[in-house]
């Protein structure tokens, strides 16, 4: 449950609770008249029953009760105007969704059932969250009930894909300019003459480098645009995670011998998860990568599996310069760096452990970073095993 509204409810508790102890009775009003059902009746008609009815409607969130058979009992005026339910229909005319519907009937069962994001498509696409609540005290109405608080997503996914489409769009747009120009500078780097002028020596490998880093920067803002899209999509593939891990320890080969770096990985048995191979080789190669960039020469980095019950545990350990304690929550950010300078000098983009953190999301894992400077950094990685 999302903090607006459990503000909400413990403000509506709260008022309840006082209220009661007053043990005042009032008439009822006309808008909860309108708000029930001719067969089904509140507890009684005190006063703060009526003032619950009425702080529901004040939220702005949709807020709607149902029975065991799914007819709608209440509503709050929100949920009025979005959907134009009508009392005693089937939730399902108004929220045609497989999933929900389900969902209600757990909770009915007793299943406790977090809140969860729908897709609808009535007509237009919307995307909502919604929260159900079971209540079997008779607190709304006599007879068990379930709520269900409805917050609407769409503008925000909208804007997500918003983002996402500039940010690929403008990647494209200058990925190809910027290959020519790479071309062109190697071309003429190559040419005897210019090898031979002592200014443009020494200008082209920086020219070089940096449309390199330019080209590196736009390959890394058109991973984490796709994979941004596709976060919502859970791999289904049966991985190896030794496989993935010694192929990625295979590939940094060349960059760890020129450090004189060793790589310590022993792996173990039965170290399955569902999951995507070419993207847990993103994941690993990316934090190998930084272990290897960020760590001195003549120093290892420590690749440790274990499992427990529910998880798959991998610990990458390496003796780098570390992370101070108030950056650590920040290093997952796009563009984020806490050392610019030396973030340019090893080829880092700020965008690596952006992409490590929503690739792992996408693999529903856990990720965990701790550090101390000049000691080095633990990343730990935890997966649902098979």
């Amino acid at each position: 449950m999302d903090t607006l509204t459990f503000i909400l409810l413990f403000i509506i508790i709260f008022l309840l609770f006082l209220l009661i102890k007053k043990e005042k009775k009032i008439e009822p009003t006309s808008h909860v008249e309108k708000n029930l059902t001719k067969n089904t009746k509140p507890i009684d008609n005190n006063l703060y029953q009526k003032t619950l009815y009425k702080l529901l409607d004040y939220i702005p969130e949709q807020v709607i009760i149902l029975d065991k058979s799914k007819e709608i009992l209440f509503n709050n005026k929100s949920a009025k105007d979005r959907f134009q339910i009508k009392l005693k229909d089937n939730i399902s005319y108004y929220l045609r969704n497989p999933d929900l519907l389900n969902a209600i009937e757990k909770s009915f069962e007793g299943e406790n059932v977090k809140s969860f994001n729908v897709e609808l498509r009535n007509p237009n696409v919307q995307r909502i969250n919604v929260t159900l609540f079971y209540d079997n005290t008779n607190f709304f109405f006599n007879e068990s009930v379930c709520l269900l608080f409805i917050r609407d997503l769409t503008e925000f996914y909208k804007f997500q894909q918003l983002k996402s489409d500039f940010v690929a769009n403008v990647s494209h747009e200058l990925r190809t300019p910027l290959q020519s120009i790479k071309m062109g500078l190697e071309t003429i780097e190559n040419n005897e003459k210019i090898k031979n002028d002592d200014e443009l020596k020494n200008l082209f490998p920086i020219m070089l480098s940096q449309s390199e880093r330019m080209e590196n920067l736009i390959r890394d803002l058109l991973s984490l645009s796709k994979i941004e899209l596709q976060e919502h999509i859970k791999p289904t593939h049966e991985i190896d995670l030794n496989n993935v891990i010694n192929y990625v320890i295979e590939t940094q080969k060349d960059l760890v011998k020129r450090k004189n770096i060793k790589i310590n990985f022993s792996q173990i048995d039965d170290f399955k998860i569902i999951g995507d191979q070419d993207k847990l080789i993103e994941i690993f190669t990316n934090l190998i990568d930084n272990a290897v960039k960020y760590s001195n020469e003549n120093t290892e980095i420590n690749i440790i599996p274990s499992k427990d019950k529910s998880f798959n545990i991998i610990k990458i350990i390496d003796q780098g310069i570390g992370i101070p304690k108030q950056y650590i929550y920040r290093v997952t950010e796009r563009f984020f760096t806490v050392d610019p300078s030396k973030s340019r000098s090893v080829g880092g983009t700020g965008l690596g452990l952006a992409i490590v953190k929503h690739l792992v999301s996408q693999h529903r894992g856990l990720m965990d970073i701790s550090s101390e400077i000049n000691k080095g950094t633990t990343v730990e990685l935890k997966f649902k095993s098979l």
